[in-house]
């Protein structure tokens, strides 16, 4: 089962990479969906009915977002992207409803689920740095320095680091599982670390602290769980700082040979590294064994650490005290820098990581403005890149808002964000019921499932911390890691009630009652019918790419047949019709090319890039100065920072009066 989940969770992360191109993100929401409607199938077919469904709350709220998310195509400016997202959404709640069939099958193996996690950020951060100690034959045209393979988004990189730091940090420190196997996660934690740093992810590093001090907090394995933690960091901080002395590993567009030596090196360093720690941990490992420690050394060494711990924000306080402004003055500097607008974007070295500033600022205002004339339903689910145009001030393209709740407050007005904390509500309330986080279940023995439960949910509040300030939610490989995680806590039910449960659920074919295999078949169909739905796109592009190709041979009936089709398929898209004007104009039908491009406008009358194609046809095939004028007006309108909307109409204006209009 580790091999299983990593196997999955690692497939998610190569299949989907960053969550943008249209087919492989579409066929792995179609892998997830399907495989998420097998678990529940298998559940519902194979085990009773009877019992309280643990996490159904949580589930119903989850999947009431998803069907509001699919609702607002009806009022989406983007109604095309708005599709894109209901099938994303919905494949995350076959995801989750996966997870919550899986714990019921197979209740006793979270450790499995966990080590396969770890496993499955071992292999993405492992392939990262494997693209920059082989550039030659993994990333020859990578022109960017920071780690962002396989996701191509630097901190999708991170994160996966981040998640993959609590299940390694629970198999370093658990008292059970052999010495040599628990060893392994010494090496593992050098390279999410090395990886988390060459991403230069502030955001990562700011969610790992947070769920590390919620574990920290939580697990009584806190000596053991330091001492991974320190040694990893401490081997592994010289080999960071020697990478980001070279300019070969830190600078953009630096030649292939130049990389090619310094990876190398990094190779061997890490190698070495990955050597010292395991000796280290297996050295720690056997002695514990063999030796434990007395009361009193453990109370000694964790009066220690909390020292060392207290000195840190000792240390910050001095150092900003003596920096020019003092205390206030630096706060003040770092908070403005984080708000402001208008501030400078960070350069993209490592120098970033102790720099505040960010354009995250000036993405929230835009959400905000959209929010706010849209208060209750949004523009429509993926709709921010659309409507941004109009609020925007600068010239920058941007498809996300970076934060999970701006972005939401833009697509889904309050009623998306009321759902989305209701379900986060009642998961925390479950999550705090699963792993004896209420007062009531204060003196309960902390078994080991109770620390491993603790550690997903740990995973959970990392990837939540991180999606608040980036657009990782919507990268299915960060986003399935959480999902499977927050589906286990709340679907093993109230730590009291598991003390009498079976540990494991053995595997009997029975014939299911009529009602479990009507449901089972219910589930079934309902999977068939979303993927069916969610391939329609892909569909529609690939009809759309066999016009272009029957154009280029000069076949414009067909390909304007084929075009058609495309739009046909997926009629919420301006693509096709983009592309149906195209041909149209190819073949010489300037009016039906004109009634494409006038369809365009109406299917997505807040789409600016309707309105410039539209102008730009009239005035330039068309002779319509007037025309032209109309549609540049409107598309100026809708971006009135972008240096084409003045030129147009400039231009559109000179020639209408030219013309005498």
């Amino acid at each position: 089962m580790t091999v299983a989940v990593g196997v999955v969770l690692a497939a998610v992360a190569f299949a989907a990479d960053g969550g943008l191109r249209l087919e492989r993100t579409t066929w792995t929401e179609v892998a997830l969906i399907l495989l998420g409607a097998g678990l529940v199938a298998w559940a519902l077919l194979t085990l009773p009915m009877a019992g309280r469904l643990h996490g159904g709350l949580t589930m119903l709220a989850f999947a009431a977002l998803a069907v509001f998310t699919a609702l607002s195509i009806i009022w989406s400016v983007a109604p095309g992207d708005s599709w894109l997202e209901a099938n994303r959404t919905f494949a995350y709640v076959a995801t989750f409803a996966g997870g919550l069939a899986l714990v019921r099958l197979a209740p006793g193996r979270w450790a499995a689920v966990l080590s396969g996690i770890a496993l499955a950020c071992v292999i993405v951060c492992g392939w990262a740095l494997l693209t920059k100690i082989f550039p030659a034959a993994l990333a020859p045209d990578e022109t960017y320095a920071r780690l962002r393979e396989p996701f191509g988004y630097w901190n999708a990189v991170g994160l996966m680091a981040a998640l993959g730091v609590p299940p390694l940090l629970w198999l370093a420190a658990r008292r059970s599982g052999h010495p040599a196997a628990n060893a392994l996660a010494w090496p593992a934690l050098g390279l999410l670390f090395t990886c988390m740093m060459l991403s230069y992810s502030r955001g990562s590093l700011v969610a790992l602290a947070l769920g590390l001090a919620l574990w920290f907090a939580a697990v009584p394995l806190r000596l053991r769980g330091a001492l991974p933690l320190v040694v990893a960091a401490a081997v592994t901080a010289p080999v960071v700082a020697w990478a980001f002395a070279r300019d070969a590993l830190t600078t953009d567009r630096i030649p292939l040979a130049a990389r090619v030596d310094a990876g190398h090196e990094l190779g061997t360093l890490l190698l070495l590294v990955c050597c010292l720690l395991l000796l280290a941990g297996l050295a720690v490992n056997f002695a514990a064994a063999r030796h434990t420690a007395s009361p009193r050394t453990r109370r000694l060494v964790g009066r220690g650490l909390v020292g060392i711990l207290a000195l840190v924000p000792v240390a910050v306080l001095i150092g900003l005290a003596t920096a020019p402004g003092g205390v206030d003055g630096q706060v003040s500097s770092a908070w403005k820098k984080l708000t402001d607008p208008q501030a400078a974007t960070p350069t993209n070295t490592p120098d970033r990581l102790r720099a505040t500033s960010s354009v995250r600022a000036r993405y929230w205002r835009e959400s905000w403005t959209i929010y706010e004339n849209s208060p209750d339903v949004g523009a429509g689910a993926g709709a921010y890149a659309t409507a941004r145009t109009r609020y925007r001030q600068g010239t920058q393209t941007v498809r996300h808002a970076h934060g999970y709740g701006v972005q939401t407050l833009a697509d889904l007005g309050r009623v998306g964000v009321g759902l989305s904390l209701l379900a986060a509500l009642l998961w925390i309330l479950a999550a705090m019921r699963a792993t004896g986080l209420r007062r009531r279940d204060r003196g309960r023995p902390f078994d080991p499932e109770r620390v491993g439960l603790l550690t997903m949910a740990t995973v959970v509040v990392v990837f939540a911390a991180h999606s608040l300030i980036d657009w990782t939610w919507f990268v299915p490989g960060n986003a399935c890691v959480a999902l499977l995680c927050a589906a286990w806590v709340v679907g093993r039910g109230p730590l009291a009630s598991r003390d009498d449960a079976p540990a494991r659920v053995p595997f009997s074919w029975r014939r299911p009652p009529r009602l479990a295999g009507a449901a089972a078949l219910i589930v079934l169909a309902l999977a068939v019918v979303t993927s069916w739905a969610a391939l329609q796109p892909v569909r529609s592009a690939h009809a759309a790419d066999q016009a272009l190709d029957l154009a280029q041979t000069g076949r414009y009936d067909a390909a304007a047949a084929k075009a058609r089709r495309a739009a046909d398929l997926n009629p919420l898209s301006v693509e096709p019709l983009f592309q149906l004007a195209f041909i149209s104009d190819a073949r010489g039908d300037k009016q039906g090319a004109k009634r494409a491009l006038e369809e365009a406008t109406k299917l997505q009358p807040a789409n600016v890039e309707t309105w410039r194609r539209l102008g730009r046809y009239r005035l330039s095939v068309l002779d319509d100065p007037r025309g032209a004028v109309e549609a540049f007006r409107v598309a100026f309108y809708l971006d009135p920072a972008s240096d084409r909307g003045p030129s147009d109409y400039l231009e559109a204006a000179r020639a209408l009066r030219a013309k005498g209009g």
